[in-house]
């Protein structure tokens, strides 16, 4: 079956997404070159429970610079069309590996983070969430590091929301995606490398029942044979033209 008869047919869509979907609305990737300070430090020093433990100011600098970053980000093309989607299909299951909180902002609900939220805080020790205050932050000046807050009930540092390498995905996200991924009659792979687990089973998964599996992506990804359909392009251009035709 054609792929705009699938969708259209389509009862449970599920929907993986990316860095490659927040790219297109000017965010950095979690590896992109940094700025200030943090030019000095890998990324992947500064996401462990161990680099937090021994420089908990510039881990937490660092992820306020992220998160500054992500809250003056705006919905790109690609979210909106992913909260239409949501509206033509019964039921819609949208997992992201991504941190910001474009997705909502874009309207679309219920939202399964696989590796957490740059806005949502809790603290390292007790493991109670903490809100933010609202609007954005000042940018630390240069990517300078800022001392975490401390938490209200324990008194423990606060900690950003992420999971960090070693770290296991939460585990009712982690249970409502594998269960849509076995449940769908179409997946669709948004903006993601398909190779960083175990997210990326999700598409082996919904492959493996034979569904219709559609990669959008603007480059070849090391999972290309898992898919039905290899939409080629960013999601911002090629999601609105897909729904276009369909409905």
């Amino acid at each position: 079956m054609p792929l705009l008869e699938t969708l259209r047919a389509a009862r449970h869509v599920a929907v993986l997404t990316g860095a490659g979907i927040s790219v297109e609305s000017g965010l950095s990737t979690f590896r992109s070159p940094q700025s200030g300070l943090w030019e000095r430090f890998d990324a992947e020093e500064l996401a462990t429970p161990r680099g937090f433990k021994s420089n908990p100011a510039l881990v937490w600098g660092w992820y306020e610079w992220r998160r500054m970053q992500a809250l003056r980000a705006v919905p790109n093309e690609g979210h909106l069309a992913l909260k239409r989607l949501a509206e033509k299909v019964p039921q819609l299951t949208l997992i992201t590996q991504n941190v910001d909180d474009l997705h909502e902002r874009a309207g679309s609900a219920e939202v399964l983070h696989l590796h957490g939220s740059l806005h949502q805080p809790m603290c390292n020790a007790c493991r109670q969430s903490r809100p933010l205050p609202p609007g954005i932050p000042d940018e630390p000046e240069g990517g300078r590091a800022v001392e975490p807050p401390r938490c209200g009930h324990c008194g423990g540092r606060i900690r950003p929301g992420v999971v960090w390498f070693g770290e296991k995905l939460p585990q009712k996200e982690w249970t409502l995606a594998k269960r849509a991924a076995l449940a769908c009659d179409l997946f669709l792979s948004v903006g993601t490398s398909s190779v960083v687990e175990p997210a990326a089973s999700l598409t082996l998964l919904a492959a493996q029942r034979r569904v219709t599996t559609v990669q959008v992506n603007p480059n070849e990804t090391q999972a290309q044979y898992l898919f039905s359909y290899d939409l080629r392009g960013p999601a911002g251009v090629i999601l609105p033209a897909l729904l276009n035709q369909a409905w």
